[in-house]
């Protein structure tokens, strides 16, 4: 059964988040960022509550005493990550959200080396310069030279602010306590919402309209709250518990490559030459950086 094939799992849980960036990008022309970032955790709560209550229950001990760090999880990886790439999609392309989201591994590099000090070799070094230059090279729309005079999409910094809390969100990961896959992302899901609500009432009282009520934006609410945030996290950790981390982890690659498809295919985007650079730039720098790790 395919279901229970990792590779099979390692290949849904990318092209499910690849699909993320087609599906937010329409979504956000009829729900506001902020809003759709409260629906999307409110739907996932509301479907894993009924499957996840038990083990909560069981594990609530622990749980509150590693509170803080569960919701500093929650809020960095669930909700301000996802806020500024909804936010970040209102002013950019797809593409360029999903290209500058494959920079993540590199900026947890880089995060390590120069908050936690962890030893980086030559070819590490090579790998961030690399990536570096990718994520460049998007930001600047292959005109480097623009980036001496700050003039970026603020879209573009706007993806870049994301990334960077899913990177502290995935150094934070190291330190998860042991209680299972299920608890964990009920309770970040619920530190996601708490965290989006005022955000998200903010923008209600601010603006216009925040959600275009029709069966379209239903659909796409949720595609986001069920299938990128349950099903494809639970196909990815399932994948990565059957071969390990080494060889699975490998399949987080496959997101920018499905994603710039996918804007190509359905959203009728552009694709320039330094989309493809970058795509190969920052994937080679990732190669390159996990290839050779060194010894701590």
């Amino acid at each position: 059964m395919l279901l229970k094939h990792p590779y099979f799992l390692l290949f849904l849980a990318p092209l499910i988040w690849a699909g993320h960036v087609v599906v937010a990008k329409v979504a956000t022309v009829e729900v506001a960022p902020m809003t759709l970032t409260l629906l999307r955790w409110t739907v996932a709560l509301a479907v894993i509550i009924p499957f996840a209550r038990r083990s909560v229950k069981r594990e609530w001990k622990i749980i509150r005493q590693h509170l803080l760090l569960l919701f500093i999880c929650g809020a960095s990886g669930f909700a301000s990550f996802n806020m500024l790439y909804y936010r970040a999609l209102e002013y950019t392309t797809a593409l360029n959200v999903a290209l500058i989201q494959a920079a993540i591994p590199m900026l947890i590099l880089f995060i390590n080396v120069i908050i936690f000090r962890h030893r980086i070799i030559l070819p590490q070094v090579a790998g961030l310069v690399l990536a570096f230059i990718g994520v460049a090279l998007v930001v600047s729309s292959g005109r480097l030279q623009i980036l001496n005079n700050f003039a970026i999409n603020k879209g573009d910094i706007l993806m870049l602010l994301a990334s960077l809390m899913y990177a502290v969100y995935s150094i934070a990961l190291h330190y998860k306590p042991s209680i299972s896959w299920m608890s964990f992302i009920v309770v970040l899901a619920a530190s996601a919402w708490i965290t989006a609500l005022p955000f998200a009432l903010y923008e209600m009282a601010t603006r216009e309209s925040v959600f275009v009520w029709s069966v379209r934006s239903l659909v796409l609410v949720l595609y986001i709250g069920i299938l990128a945030s349950i099903v494809a996290q639970i196909a990815y950790a399932k994948g990565i518990s059957m071969i390990g981390a080494g060889r699975g982890g490998l399949a987080i690659n496959l997101v920018p490559i499905f994603g710039t498809l996918m804007a190509v295919v359905f959203l009728g985007e552009t694709f320039h030459w330094y989309h493809l650079a970058s795509l190969l730039l920052v994937l080679g720098g990732i190669t390159l950086s996990e290839r050779y790790v060194p010894k701590r």
